[in-house]
């Protein structure tokens, strides 16, 4: 068998193992999963959402807490940038970044566009966020913004960001990827510590389920493949208790053309 093609059969196998609830390595607890799904769930901002971008793919829910943010930082460039036209449309600079595509597929006076990835280190074709944030805004002390859809890479990335610079971002959106991954155990300690890390300083306050992916349903949970998360900077929530609304009538699905996938309520009210 030549390599290429058992190299492609053994990812094969593990896509398919994976799409089964079946991981080749150790199995999270299922009470430990719960524990994180319920520090998760999402509570009340206290402030009245607003959605900025398209109504599908490429927009986002979020607290209308945005006056006085100096600069949106958005990490993973596809075919829309609906949501960084309307933070340039407020007033903020805006600040792209992909090493996969040559530019934005739109143009504003206030976009600023870096070929590269963002990642754990910093070479000729990453850069790390306070990398990133420092070259952009030396000296700023501001808030800022980010909006980060990399494909999987959230995780190193966010573990890399220095607790200084996340304190920064009054709002963090993140899509997170391979979610049903969080049943093996060694996944589990990677994301978990991502997701630890950011609970330190925000507040998860909206989540999104992306439709293009469906979900898994195992040990009496149901976890979305892939989701859309709002945090909020914790100082700035005014709001008590948990969101029970789901989905929010400003929420969207991604792919219109595939059936909805609501938030499952093992992550709604903390329960």
């Amino acid at each position: 068998m030549r390599p290429r093609t058992r190299e492609f059969l053994q990812q094969l196998a593990v896509s398919l193992s994976a799409r089964a609830g079946l991981y080749p390595s150790a199995s999270t607890e299922p009470a430990t999963l719960r524990a994180l799904v319920k520090m998760l769930s999402p509570v009340r901002a206290g402030r009245e959402p607003v959605r900025l971008g398209p109504a599908g793919d490429g927009g986002y829910v979020l607290p209308d807490d945005l006056h006085g943010i100096a600069a949106c930082f958005s990490p993973g460039v596809s075919s829309i940038s609906g949501f960084e036209l309307a933070c340039a449309e407020r007033g903020m600079q805006v600040f792209l970044a992909d090493r996969s595509v040559d530019r934005p597929p739109d143009s504003h006076p206030l976009f600023h566009f870096t070929r590269k990835h963002v990642g754990a280190t910093t070479d000729a074709g990453t850069m790390t966020m306070d990398a990133w944030v420092e070259r952009s805004l030396p000296g700023s002390r501001a808030d800022l913004l980010l909006q980060m859809d990399i494909e999987g890479a959230e995780y190193e990335t966010l573990l890399a960001t220095s607790d200084d610079l996340l304190r920064r971002f009054r709002i963090v959106l993140v899509e997170f990827h391979l979610l049903d991954h969080l049943w093996s155990k060694p996944f589990f300690r990677v994301a978990s510590a991502a997701f630890f890390k950011l609970l330190q300083t925000h507040a998860c306050v909206h989540i999104h389920p992306n439709n293009c992916c469906g979900s898994l349903k195992r040990g009496g949970m149901e976890i979305p493949r892939v989701a859309e998360f709002t945090f909020l900077r914790r100082d700035r929530v005014t709001g008590a208790g948990h969101a029970t609304e789901f989905p929010h009538p400003l929420d969207a699905d991604n792919e219109p053309h595939r059936a909805p996938l609501p938030l499952p309520p093992v992550w709604i009210g903390g329960e």
